[in-house]
C-alpha cells in the first residue's frame, strides 16, 4: 500500500475519527489517516488489516497519500485546533481541495474559515456529525452545509454512512455557508432542554413518587414503548440498571449531580438573543447545568432555607406516572417547535436557505435527539409548507391540546413540594405566551416611553407615538 493513493484523509483518529473512517471503509471508499499520537495510528492500522486504510503519523505523507482534488475531513476539537490544522494544511494542499470540519465547531468560526478559505480556492465545509461513537461507526444523522459543489462531491459518500430510516439516509444538504454547523448547534440546543426534562422528571418520580431504580428502569422502558420512544428515553432506561464498578449498589446514585457542558447549548441561546427568537426549554437547560455545579452553594443554601414542604400524601403511583408520561410528551414537542422554529428564522436572517422538513426528516434517525414524534412533526411541516410553528399544526395542536393539561398540573405539584422544574416549567409558559392573544407588553412598552421616550404603537390608528406622561409619584 506504499504508493497507493486513497478517495479520502481523516485528520484525528480518537475514537469518533477512527469508527468514522471504519464505517466509511465498509461502505469501500478508502481513507488515509493522520494523527500527532502514534497511539492512534498504531490502533487503526491494527484494526485496517483487509481494508482499505492506512494512518499516518507525518502529515505530508498523509497528504501526498490522497488523490487530487483532495477531500480532508477534520475530527478535532473545536476552536484553535481547528485552525492550526487548516493553518498547516494550507502550506500542503492546492486549490480545489475540499477541507471538512466534522467537529462542534462554532458557526460563526465556520464561516469565517469558508470566506478566508474561499480567498485561495479552497473549499470548506461544516459538517454536524451526531450519534457520538456508535453513530460514527454504524451510521449518525450527517448535517453538510456550503459550498455546494463541495457537498456534491462528498454525497455519495455521505449517503452511505449515514443511518437509514425507511431506506432514506439521515443526511442531506442543510444550506449556505454555515448551514452545517448551525443546525447542528440547534440539534445540540434541543438535546439540552430534552435531558434536563427528562432528569427532572427523574426528580419527581424518584422524590415525589418515591420509586426506586428498578421501578424507574421500568417506566422509561415502557414509556419507550410509546409515543415517547427515543434515544435519550432508551439509554436513560437502560443507566437506572448499570451496577457501580465496585459492585455496590448502582453507578447512577454514585455519579456527582454536577451536569458539564461544552458550550453548544449556550451558543444556541447567545444567538437566539441575536437573532430574537425565543427558546426558554432550552436556556432553562443552560442555565440548569450552570446551577448544578455550584453545588457548595446549593448546600449552603439547603440550610438556610428549610422551606416547609406540602406534605406528600399517598399518592397513586400509577396515576402519576401516566400523567408524567402525557406532561414530557408536551414537553418534548413543545421543544422541538422551539427549536425548529428558531430554525426557520435564523435560516432566513444568516441567508441558509435550510428546509426544515429536511432536517426534520434527517433527525430521524442515527442523532440523539432521535425520536418517533418526529414522525409527526416531519409530516406537519410537510402538509403545511408555510407553518411557522409546528404548534399551529392540525395533529400536533390536538395532542398537545390534551397533553399540555398534564403539564400544567405536573409543575403544581412540584412547586407544592419544592420541586425545581426549570425547563418544563419554562416550557409551559412558551406555550402559554405562544398562545395567548394578548399579553402585558402593552405596559412595558408604556414604562419604556415614560422613562426613556422610546414611543409605542397602538391598537385603534397606524402610527408611532410618544406621550409626554404626567409623574404623580409623591
Amino acid at each position: 500500500m506504499q504508493d497507493k493513493k486513497f478517495s479520502y484523509g481523516m485528520i484525528g483518529l480518537g475514537t469518533m475519527g477512527c469508527n468514522l473512517v471504519l464505517n466509511m471503509s465498509d461502505h469501500g471508499y478508502s481513507i488515509a489517516g493522520y494523527d500527532k499520537n502514534t497511539k492512534q495510528t498504531d490502533n487503526l492500522n491494527e484494526q485496517a488489516a483487509g481494508k482499505n486504510i492506512k494512518a499516518f503519523n507525518e502529515i505530508s505523507a498523509f497528504v501526498e497519500a490522497l488523490t487530487v482534488p483532495r477531500i480532508i475531513m477534520l475530527l478535532v476539537p473545536a476552536g484553535s485546533i481547528v485552525d492550526a490544522v487548516v493553518a498547516e494544511l494550507k502550506t500542503l494542499i492546492s486549490a480545489e481541495d475540499i477541507i471538512v470540519d466534522c467537529g462542534n465547531s462554532h458557526f460563526i468560526d465556520t464561516q469565517k474559515r469558508i470566506d478566508q478559505l474561499a480567498k485561495e480556492h479552497i473549499h470548506f465545509v461544516g459538517l454536524g456529525v451526531s450519534g457520538g461513537e456508535t453513530g460514527a461507526r454504524f451510521g449518525p444523522s450527517i448535517m453538510p452545509g456550503g459550498d455546494v459543489k463541495a457537498f456534491e462531491k462528498l454525497a455519495p459518500m455521505l449517503n452511505a454512512i449515514a443511518a437509514k430510516v425507511n431506506g432514506q439516509p439521515c443526511t442531506a444538504y442543510m444550506g449556505s455557508g454555515a448551514a452545517g454547523h448551525y443546525v447542528k448547534m440547534v440539534h445540540n440546543g434541543i438535546e439540552y432542554a430534552i435531558m434536563q426534562m427528562i432528569a427532572e422528571t427523574y426528580h419527581l418520580l424518584k422524590i415525589h413518587g418515591g420509586l426506586n431504580n428498578e421501578e424507574l428502569h421500568n417506566v422509561f422502558a415502557e414509556w419507550n414503548k410509546g409515543r415517547l420512544q427515543s434515544f435519550l428515553i432508551e439509554i436513560t432506561a437502560a443507566i437506572f440498571l448499570q451496577k457501580d464498578e465496585d459492585n455496590v449498589g448502582l453507578l447512577v446514585d454514585k455519579i456527582k449531580d454536577t451536569a458539564q457542558q461544552k458550550g453548544t447549548g449556550a451558543w444556541m441561546s447567545q444567538d437566539a438573543m441575536a437573532t430574537g427568537s425565543p427558546i426558554p426549554s432550552i436556556d432553562a437547560a443552560v442555565s440548569a447545568r450552570i446551577l448544578s455545579s455550584m453545588r457548595t452553594e446549593r448546600a449552603d443554601a439547603a440550610e438556610i432555607y428549610d422551606i416547609e414542604k406540602e406534605q406528600n400524601s399517598a399518592i397513586n403511583k400509577q396515576d402519576f406516572i401516566t400523567l408524567l408520561e402525557d406532561a414530557l410528551y408536551a414537553a418534548f414537542v413543545i421543544t422541538y417547535a422551539q427549536g425548529l422554529a428558531m430554525l426557520q428564522d435564523s435560516s432566513d436572517f444568516y441567508k441558509y436557505d435550510t428546509d426544515i422538513t429536511t432536517v426534520a426528516s434527517i433527525w430521524r434517525g442515527g442523532c440523539i435527539i432521535r425520536a418517533a414524534m418526529l414522525e409527526d412533526i416531519m409530516e406537519t411541516y410537510k402538509t403545511q409548507p408555510d407553518i411557522k410553528n409546528i404548534l399551529n399544526g392540525k395533529k400536533i395542536s390536538t395532542a398537545i391540546s390534551t397533553s399540555q393539561k398534564s403539564l400544567r398540573i405536573v409543575v403544581q405539584v412540584a412547586a407544592k413540594h419544592g420541586i425545581p422544574l426549570p425547563s418544563l416549567s419554562a416550557t409551559l409558559n412558551y406555550f402559554d405566551s405562544y398562545r395567548s392573544k394578548w399579553l402585558p407588553a402593552n405596559l412595558i412598552q408604556a414604562q419604556r416611553d415614560f422613562f426613556g421616550a422610546h414611543t409605542y404603537e397602538r391598537i385603534d390608528k397606524e402610527g408611532i407615538f410618544h406621550t409626554e406622561w404626567n409623574a404623580v409619584i409623591q
